[in-house]
């Protein structure tokens, strides 16, 4: 087995292969990354010297590049995307290209080459804003918010039009929020996380009681790898944690446990068209494919801040630059960047 995976220096996307590489023998992996500011082949150090591991710096829109690297791999595992919900408010356009654009270039080209099976990697947000107690299954309608979670729909719908036009092996991951090693500090949990390690403010978007369902990113790795060996073609499966809470009382918990107080929560202002409630209903992943979240919530929160408390020259080496400058941008002077892309206050849409 030959796999082809976008976006593989990303967080979720290092992890897999991580994952695949540890409990799969016989399996190769192409790494296909175009390290934008989120990308980080230091996810992916221990694996330099792999025989089965190899790493190809390239774009998804490019259509030549994508045909080469492709080449004798069997099936495809897309992460590639751009993910951030802040950055496509302010720049949308990228975002689109990347998300929409790049996923149709995989596509033909997975296509024309004849691969077993492509796996695209989505997400809860493209359900858009949950009523109260409510929870999305595969057949949930798509209501999307934002650029980016309207992107990764608009791909969704390309891979669902390649299964039904041209009888195209492909399956669809919706994942809950997922936190864990390797996430770039400007999510929300590692941005929690290495604020209160600094003992700095916590920004808080609004009032803080967004409902947000929290997955461990090996319990997604294990839901995407069942999707690959064992997923319906056509199918779409949501992956969760089942275990949703406030973003404010997810704070809160980090503050306590690495002791810091409670006054470093620090509320900003929200997010523009920012959603109140995700939440996924997994029975058909769990009745059909035997998957179930595996990490509980308590358990993971304790390991994935033991790992950035440990993992200090990992941390110091993403937090410069590009995360730096968005940092003092759009955190440090929020106000008057949001004022400054003409942004209105959040308006719930019917």
């Amino acid at each position: 087995m030959k796999l082809f995976v976008t976006g593989g220096a990303g967080f979720i996307g290092s992890n897999f292969i991580h994952h695949v590489l540890s409990l799969r023998k016989d399996y190769e992996i192409v790494n296909y990354d175009k390290l934008t500011y989120a990308g980080n082949l230091g996810n992916l150090e221990d694996l330099s010297q792999n025989s089965r591991y190899v790493f190809v710096r390239g774009d998804i829109c490019d259509f030549a590049a994508v045909e080469a690297a492709m080449q004798g791999c069997t099936r495809v595992v897309h992460f590639a995307a751009e993910s951030h919900v802040d950055r496509s408010i302010y720049e949308p356009v990228p975002v689109v290209e990347t998300n929409v654009k790049g996923t149709a270039v995989l596509l033909e080209v997975a296509r024309a080459l004849r691969v077993e099976r492509f796996v695209h990697i989505s997400t809860d947000e493209v359900y858009g804003d949950l009523p109260p107690d409510a929870f999305a299954d595969e057949d949930f309608p798509l209501q999307p918010s934002s650029p980016y979670s309207a992107s990764k729909a608009g791909s969704d719908f390309l891979v669902q039009s390649y299964v039904r036009t041209y009888g195209f092996p492909a399956v669809i991951t919706r994942s809950s929020n997922n936190y864990g090693p390797y996430q770039f500090p400007e999510k929300f949990l590692p941005l929690m996380i290495t604020s209160a390690l600094d003992q700095k403010p916590l920004p808080i978007y609004g009032d803080g009681k967004q409902q947000r369902d929290w997955l461990h990113v090996e319990d997604n790795c294990r839901g995407i790898l069942a999707a690959l060996e064992r997923g319906q073609s056509g199918e779409t499966y949501n992956i969760g944690g089942l275990e949703i809470i406030e973003n404010i009382t997810m704070a809160q918990r980090v503050l306590a446990l690495l002791g810091r107080p409670q006054s470093l929560l620090s509320y900003v202002k929200d997010r523009p068209g920012h959603d109140r409630r995700y939440a996924l209903r997994c029975t058909k992943i769990e009745n059909d494919l035997g998957w179930k979240p595996a990490i509980p919530l308590e358990e993971g929160l304790r390991q994935t801040i033991e790992w950035y408390r440990k993992n200090e020259k990992w941390l110091m080496s993403v937090r410069q630059g590009e995360y730096r400058s968005y940092y003092n941008k759009y955190y440090e002077n929020r106000d008057s960047s949001l004022d400054a892309i003409g942004v209105s206050a959040h308006r719930r849409l019917p």
